[in-house]
């Protein structure tokens, strides 16, 4: 099913896993060295960007009732909450502007414009998330306790109901991140101790009730007159910012080459291991600028679990180094177009709802689910792009 050795499944020799690590290590240093008055440019620049288009909308959506200025405050007020997401929140709660020691832009002074408080947040996606990224029964991303997404997991006739449930997650993303956390089937069940749980919920109602008292109560009041009209363009820019929120993340994680991980794979790991598996278990989508800064840079988010904790802003030249490494290893690096990478992702959701006797491809050689059987009975290949060559030549000759 899933990957168990990882090395085995990169075509790599222990040597040559350790050669690359170093040479990320290295690069990972070059721009720690490098970080600069440039990289605070831009983080001014950019919240700079986030409070103009916030005050913006605001200010439009005092006359609402107005549709030009409904639209106009409704569309300001939903890229600021994408920057504000995307570009600021989670990348400064990863830790990527530390090094400047601002504490309006510290890991751990942070908050953000969304339901997820934040501690609960940190933890499930910087520790649990990027430590064991796309392991089984350890990232709990890998569908997010409610997607199957790959055949690891039994399919279960509630799975039906899979392409229906997907528009609700993407529609309440902010609410599944919020929940994702608190483990609430075993604060039901029991398994979670009292102790830890109580102060996790009590944490989550504050955010929610401050998160509904501003958005959804202050703002439109604040409106007079226009009250409904400002409610209703608060829910739409939340939605908008759900729905693109989900469509950078899951482009990122559930296309096809971005593989799944077996516990055993995780034994005795080296650093270069951990590196290898970022580069396998994650995918990225083409951007330009505008769609880059506006996916928080998430567009690269192969760099991004390589290097979690470095500016967002520096991926870009990062991804070139990172390039030229899978050639110089001969590793894929999985990208293409964003609606491509959806289209994978979504077929990926749809097609394992149904029980497994209607898929076609085998559970170690399917596009969404690989393991190093895949290639049982090939000579070993020189790197893993070619024997991914050599497989689907062979599948072409059969």
């Amino acid at each position: 099913m899933a990957i168990a050795d990882i090395n085995e499944y990169a075509h790599l020799t222990d040597a040559d896993v350790e050669a690359l690590g170093a040479e990320l290590d290295t690069l990972r240093r070059e721009i720690e060295a490098d970080r600069g008055m440039r990289d605070v440019k831009y983080l001014r620049r950019t919240i700079l960007a986030h409070r103009a288009l916030e005050v913006t909308g605001r200010v439009a959506l005092l006359g609402s009732r107005s549709r030009p200025l409904w639209l106009l405050g409704t569309g300001a007020l939903a890229l600021s909450k994408i920057i504000e997401n995307m570009e600021l929140g989670h990348n400064v709660m990863h830790g990527q502007w530390d090094w400047m020691n601002d504490p309006e832009v510290h890991s751990t002074t942070w908050e953000w414009d969304m339901v997820c408080a934040s501690p609960h947040w940190k933890h499930s996606h910087n520790y649990i998330h990027h430590k064991y990224t796309n392991v089984l029964d350890m990232d709990h991303d890998v569908g997010y306790k409610t997607l199957r997404v790959t055949r690891d997991d039994p399919w279960q006739p509630k799975l039906l109901l899979q392409p229906l449930t997907n528009v609700v997650l993407a529609a309440l993303f902010e609410w599944g991140i919020g929940l994702h956390d608190l483990d609430l089937k075993d604060v039901i069940s029991g398994a979670k101790p009292k102790e830890i749980a109580r102060p996790q919920l009590k944490l989550f109602a504050r955010k929610v009730g401050k998160q509904i008292v501003k958005d959804y109560v202050l703002f439109p009041a604040l409106s007079g007159p226009n009250f409904t009209h400002t409610l209703t363009a608060n829910l739409t820019a939340n939605l908008i910012r759900n729905l693109w929120a989900y469509v950078v993340i899951f482009c990122g994680h559930f296309p096809d080459g971005a593989e799944k991980f077996t516990v055993e794979s995780l034994e005795n790991e080296t650093q270069g291991q951990w590196y290898l598996r970022q580069m396998l278990g994650t995918a990225n989508f083409d951007a330009g600028p505008a769609m880059a800064f506006f996916s928080g840079n998430l567009c690269y988010q192969i760099e991004h679990h390589l290097y979690p904790d470095l500016p967002s802003n520096r991926y870009a030249e990062i991804a070139v180094r990172v390039r030229a490494l899978c050639d110089k290893y001969d590793l894929p690096y999985t990208t293409g177009p964003l609606a491509v990478q959806y289209f994978q992702t979504l077929r990926t959701i749809n097609k394992l709802s149904l029980p497994d006797r209607f898929l076609r491809a085998t559970s170690d050689d399917a596009p969404e689910t690989a393991s190093e059987k895949r290639f049982a009975g090939m000579p070993r290949a020189t790197g893993l792009k070619a024997a991914i060559r050599e497989l689907r030549a062979r599948r072409r000759r059969r």
